[in-house]
């Protein structure tokens, strides 16, 4: 079987779907191959956050002013070390474009605005904080909340999905799932389209130009213990098929990739909680501030000794008001008895709960500048939570680490797509975007710049496909 079309999308992501559309728009012939029994992928099961700023019309109704170039200078610092400053640029500069693109593709942004520390919103809000507001980042830019999300409580990956799918049926964008991409075929240099398997029978598919928006590698134990060790022996975020296919196939012809070792790790340690208490590691030391956007502090235990645990008091804990089915592992009268119980050095969190205590009883935290808001002394019997046991635990016991990661490196694109050679020319006819492409970040991650970059930077993929 053989099928022609000018843009081949192969995936049905967010960075699919926007390909799929700009490529459609720009008057191309589209087909994607979708691997799954349905569209939706990764972005699908997502908090369904997306970063945008620059003063779009939520920021606007909800009384915030933005720019561009603080958006820039915020996410320069919050995806660093070592960000793509061309990508972050043309990113941060197209931001309000972008969100109306986004407005138009039928995903409904709820004006309204979420004022509180979560990783997602029990609400429909459509704007949150994402880590603007938090030491450093509030003295490096003018905070602002950009995180845009679809109306939905909690996880709202499916209603941007569903949007997305829906608007790119809409302009007759054909679709084939079950159908797993295994190879590029390449002719005279040039990519002409590929083979792939459905149901035990092999296929081959011809295009002009071909789309990878695949997935990262999460799910390939082989290329974590390669490139991002760092994640092995974790549990994972994702559908359960980003295992670098689209990488690997891209790889085989000759593609270079780049950043495989960056990656993203969420701790089941709940913001609400942790504001109101501390996070300390193993030895019972503090290490960031805890109000900081999650996934910092999050990325930041991944790397400390551990295992890692929310000090909270009782004024603290009764304050929490969606506790997510989260309760203490421990509890004690005294400071000494609790560092005891969870086995920390001797005298170690003794010492730092008398350090943070003495700075919150001035409003103050010399060490890591956590706001005022969340400074005050902790008082009375401590409790110790265990993020190990992750969010409505069924047990008492350990089951996990804690973490869930997914992988940010991939293949090395251009601005619009382009998959670079190891020799750094284009791949003619080829183009990726999403998590099978190395994007803006750095060693950094803030939530919502998976869903921004992918469909942003697919939208100019699919357009390069297209011409």
């Amino acid at each position: 079987m053989s099928t022609d079309v000018d843009v081949l999308v192969v995936g049905f992501g967010a960075a699919g779907a926007a390909a799929a559309i700009s490529a459609t728009s720009a008057g191309a012939t589209v087909l994607v191959l979708e691997r799954a029994g349905a569209p939706g992928g990764s972005a699908a099961l997502s908090g369904g956050e997306i970063y945008l700023g620059g003063g779009t019309s939520v920021q606007q109704a909800r009384g915030f002013t933005d720019t561009a170039d603080d958006m820039y200078a915020f996410l320069s610092a919050a995806l660093g070390p070592h960000p793509d400053p061309e990508k972050l640029r043309l990113y941060c500069d197209g931001s309000v474009d972008h969100f109306d693109w986004l407005v138009s593709c039928g995903i409904d942004f709820q004006p309204t605005f979420f004022d509180g520390p979560t990783w997602m919103p029990p609400t429909t809000d459509g704007l949150m904080w994402l880590g603007e507001n938090a030491w450093p980042y509030n003295e490096i830019a003018k905070p602002a909340p950009r995180g845009h999300r679809g109306r939905a409580p909690y996880l709202a990956g499916q209603v941007v999905m569903n949007a997305l799918i829906a608007h790119a049926v809409s302009l007759g964008v054909a679709v084939e799932v079950d159908t797993r991409a295994t190879s590029l075929i390449v002719e005279d240099g040039q990519v002409v389209g590929l083979k792939a398997r459905r149901y035990g029978a092999d296929l081959s598919f011809r295009a002009r130009s071909v789309v990878l928006t695949t997935g990262g590698f999460v799910d390939n134990e082989q290329m974590l213990a390669d490139h991002a060790p760092s994640l092995l022996g974790h549990a994972k975020v994702s559908d359960g098929l980003d295992d670098g296919s689209g990488i690997t196939m891209a790889a085989s012809i000759g593609a270079a990739t780049r950043r495989m070792s960056m990656v993203e790790a969420a701790y089941t340690a709940l913001p609400e909680m942790v504001c109101r208490g501390m996070l300390v590691n193993g030895l019972g030391q503090r290490f960031i501030n805890e109000d900081v956007y999650p996934g910092l502090y999050s990325h930041a235990a991944l790397h400390q000794p551990g295992p890692c645990w929310v000090i909270i008091d009782q004024a603290g804990f009764d304050a929490v008001a969606d506790p997510w089915g989260v309760r203490p592992s421990f509890a004690a009268e005294t400071v000494e008895e609790l560092a005891t119980d969870l086995g920390l050095p001797r005298g170690a969190l003794e010492a730092t709960v008398a350090a943070y205590n003495a700075g919150a009883a001035n409003g103050q935290d010399p060490l890591f500048h956590k706001d005022s808001r969340w400074l005050r002394p902790l008082t009375g019997g401590l409790a110790a939570v265990d993020p190990r046991r992750g969010f409505h635990p069924t047990e008492s016991t350990v089951s996990g680490t804690g973490f869930a990661g997914f992988t940010l490196g991939g293949l090395h694109t251009t601005v619009d797509g382009a998959v670079l050679s190891l020799a750094g020319e284009p791949i003619p006819g080829l183009f990726a975007a999403g998590r099978a492409s190395s994007g803006m970040h750095g060693e950094g991650y803030i939530s919502g710049t998976s869903l921004g970059d992918g469909t942003f930077f697919g939208r100019r993929a699919g357009r390069s496909a297209a011409s």
